[in-house]
């Protein structure tokens, strides 16, 4: 197991699929951050050397943002949502579906509180 910018990846995965577990990292950046820094995306991830790991894990802070920075942006921005009471923030304060979706069979997932 390795850790990169708070994603476990697992070790016998190659670099191209094992990179996009980060959060905030897809197949196109994963493959634009191989590509700079010269790495195969065909070798797995335990065959790595403590400097590629390195660079990668410096690459991903500097350019992209990742794990909890975007969480942390997902959370303000419902946060302001609530705060201006707009529609969408009501619907994320009572824990309903957010976009129009039916309500009256589904959403027992959203809507904990229904128990019969």
């Amino acid at each position: 197991m390795l850790y990169i910018s708070g994603a476990r990846l697992d070790g016998d995965e190659q670099v191209r699929i094992a990179s996009t577990n980060i959060d905030g990292i897809g197949p196109k950046k994963a493959i634009q951050v191989r590509y700079r820094l010269g790495i195969s995306g065909n070798i797995k991830i335990k065959e790595l050397t403590k400097y590629q790991i390195d660079q990668i894990e410096q690459m991903i802070g500097q350019d992209h943002v990742v794990h909890w920075e975007l969480k942390r942006g997902e959370r303000a921005d419902i946060k302001r949502l609530i705060s201006i009471f707009c529609y969408r923030g009501i619907r994320h304060q009572d824990g309903s579906p957010l976009r129009s979706q039916r309500t009256h069979t589904n959403a027992r997932t959203c809507r904990k509180r229904i128990r019969k």
